[in-house]
């Protein structure tokens, strides 16, 4: 049945998963993307009013991240005329240890719309559908901060918590945080990742600065360079993120899913086992 749930980032990493939550619970949201319809385009306010037209209730993610420039702004504008719309509830998705997310955060905790912020750690899926796959697939993986402790979290277990908070109102005025189950470096991660997928990767610790200029001749769009150089220096040093949280389970009754397990499912897909185009 068609809803008055708007899914801002329908198409993305967690919003295409909120999306088939709310379909696997017999509801069918309005998708906020640029080429649904109404369409949604951050850098298009016109296409704002439109999209949000009769939503009661909306799940907001950002890209590419809260912390960029221009992405509180938006959040602010964003707010502002969901509530002028007569939205009664966002839920929004947020990152652990992000200064500039928690700026966000508050815009939206201080509108009097009723919310659930979902503050997230690193996905899981950075391995297999975004800037980590290439390397992997590549056979050579060379990373900064290879020791520090990260507790990854699957986009499936995030998009569960987003879409149960969303309908479910008794989590309203909450931070959800969520994380995996445990601790774990790249250096095990890409060791987890090369038993899975029956390869060999090797491994090379390198500085920051090396991984910036390595992404800048690869010719990565600088605000990509600039958030993944934020993400490091800032975010993944932060004490807050070396922390397991149990929300995952306190909302979903069940553990969250250990890489281990997202590695094996993953594997069996074949995407680490295709021929790197670089």
């Amino acid at each position: 049945m068609k809803t008055n749930i708007l899914v801002i980032g329908g198409t993305g990493k967690t919003g295409r998963r909120v999306v088939e939550q709310l379909q696997n619970k017999g509801i069918e949201p309005r998708i906020g993307s640029r080429n649904a319809s109404p369409s949604f385009d951050w850098d298009n306010k016109d296409t704002w009013v439109n999209a949000l037209q009769g939503i009661e209730k909306m799940y907001v993610t950002y890209y590419p991240d809260l912390a960029v420039p221009g992405a509180k702004e938006a959040i602010q504008s964003l707010t502002y005329l969901a509530k002028e719309l007569g939205v009664k509830k966002m839920v929004l998705l947020s990152g652990k240890g992000e200064t500039e997310a928690e700026a966000c955060e508050n815009i939206v905790m201080d509108s009097g719309i009723d919310y659930t912020i979902v503050r997230a750690s690193w996905f899981n899926q950075n391995w297999s559908e975004s800037f980590f796959l290439e390397p992997i697939l590549s056979g050579e993986v060379a990373l900064p901060m290879s020791d520090v402790l990260i507790p990854f979290v699957d986009a499936n277990d995030i998009a569960e918590v987003a879409a149960t908070v969303l309908i479910d109102d008794s989590y309203n005025g909450e931070i959800i945080e969520v994380t995996g189950p445990e601790l774990i470096t790249f250096k095990q991660i890409v060791d987890i990742i090369s038993k899975a997928s029956d390869r060999r990767l090797n491994f090379y610790e390198i500085t920051l600065e090396q991984y910036v200029d390595g992404m800048k001749q690869m010719q990565i769009p600088n605000d990509v360079v600039w958030l993944i150089e934020y993400l490091f220096s800032h975010v993944l040093t932060n004490p807050k993120n070396q922390l397991v949280v149990s929300d995952i389970e306190r909302v979903l009754g069940r553990k969250a899913k250990p890489f281990m397990e997202y590695a094996i499912e993953t594997a069996k897909t074949g995407i680490w086992n295709q021929i790197s185009v670089i």
